[in-house]
């Protein structure tokens, strides 16, 4: 399978975060698409290739090099300047339903060692994400 464009690689890690602990959820699968709708990173991408960008995705993590072997094609795949925005948008689906599980805990920390993302730029990512989400109640 060819190598995946910087906004398949960035759907990439948007669905292994939703899909670590088995449980995608329609919160995070409509924070997926509002991510591709609305951040200017994904501008000139075709949203009708979301379905089918998220169901290669899934088809590479039943191959032999499983969640490896994609995390290494996303750091491939992605310019270094995007790699914080790759980790913010993974970040967004695992804080949408405001509770983060220990699945994807591990996730976001093999998605920052495998982009090697420094601990303030993912502190920074982490708060912000968390302030945005955040309700009166």
């Amino acid at each position: 399978m060819p190598s995946p464009t910087p906004h398949e690689a960035l759907i990439y890690l948007m669905v292994i975060t939703s899909a670590s602990d088995r449980d995608m959820t329609d919160v995070e699968l409509a924070r997926i698409g509002d991510v591709v709708r609305s951040w200017p990173v994904f501008e000139d991408f075709k949203q009708d290739r979301l379905v089918p960008v998220a169901q290669a995705c899934q088809k590479l993590l039943h191959e032999k090099d499983g969640l490896e072997g994609v995390l290494a094609q996303v750091a491939e795949a992605l310019p270094e300047r995007l790699r914080d925005t790759a980790y913010a948008a993974a970040f967004e689906v695992a804080a949408v339903d405001l509770e983060m599980r220990m699945e994807e805990v591990r996730v976001l920390q093999l998605i920052r060692r495998q982009l090697d993302l420094d601990t303030l730029t993912v502190a920074a990512i982490g708060r912000a994400a968390k302030a945005r989400l955040r309700t009166l109640t």
